[in-house]
């Protein structure tokens, strides 16, 4: 049968949805790896990735469910939570990409004060103190605090952020693309009959 058939978007969409599987169950895996072995203390930020990947697993559920029962219902909110979905990482992807340096800065400094665990894990994995000036007078996780050497992590975090935001953004970019392509194939195969059945069902 030409791709496009019931049997070619049947198939598609379960490999998509398979994929979104694989991908929610990674995130989820690295967050409580990260906790498990005290990469990561903050427990919002591993709280806010679990979400995010159960999330995903639940909506790529929906359509793999759908797509093997040729479930109209499934299949139609499946569409509309994944078109929600897209809509809002394509905006994402698109201030990461065209974040300018001042509101990066900006950023970095309300992400920075909202967390002190969070603080806590940079400054021990940069190996730097504070985030505009170093204050030898308070305490610091880092190793260079005991030898006074210490730069601010502001000058460092500053040096990976543009790239890593380009980086986020791409990687955002492309998987909202694979999400308008989910959309459009839960929508055709919606719209397909199953010409193994009667072939004047509509399923």
């Amino acid at each position: 049968m030409a791709c496009g058939g019931f049997v070619c978007s049947k198939t598609s969409l379960c490999i998509l949805n398979l994929i979104y599987v694989m991908v929610s169950l990674l995130m989820i895996g690295v967050a409580a790896w990260g906790k498990w072995f005290g990469l990561v203390s903050s427990f919002s930020v591993m709280a806010a990735v679990i979400a995010v990947g159960f999330f995903l697993f639940v909506v790529a559920i929906v359509g793999l469910c759908g797509a093997v029962k040729h479930h109209q219902v499934l299949l139609f909110f499946y569409m509309i939570v994944l078109f929600l979905v897209f809509v809002l990482q394509f905006s994402v992807s698109c201030a990461c990409l065209a974040v300018s340096k001042e509101q990066q800065n900006l950023l970095l400094e309300i992400g920075w004060n909202k967390s002190e665990s969070m603080q806590k894990d940079l400054e021990r994995s940069l190996d730097c103190c504070d985030f505009l000036k170093v204050n030898y007078n308070e305490s610091c996780d880092a190793t260079c605090f005991e030898k006074q050497t210490c730069t601010p992590c502001s000058e460092i975090i500053q040096a990976y952020a543009d790239d890593a935001l380009h980086f986020v953004g791409g990687i955002s970019l492309f998987f909202s693309f694979t999400e308008i392509l989910g959309v459009w194939l839960a929508y055709r195969y919606r719209n397909l009959k199953d010409h193994r059945q009667n072939p004047g069902a509509f399923v």
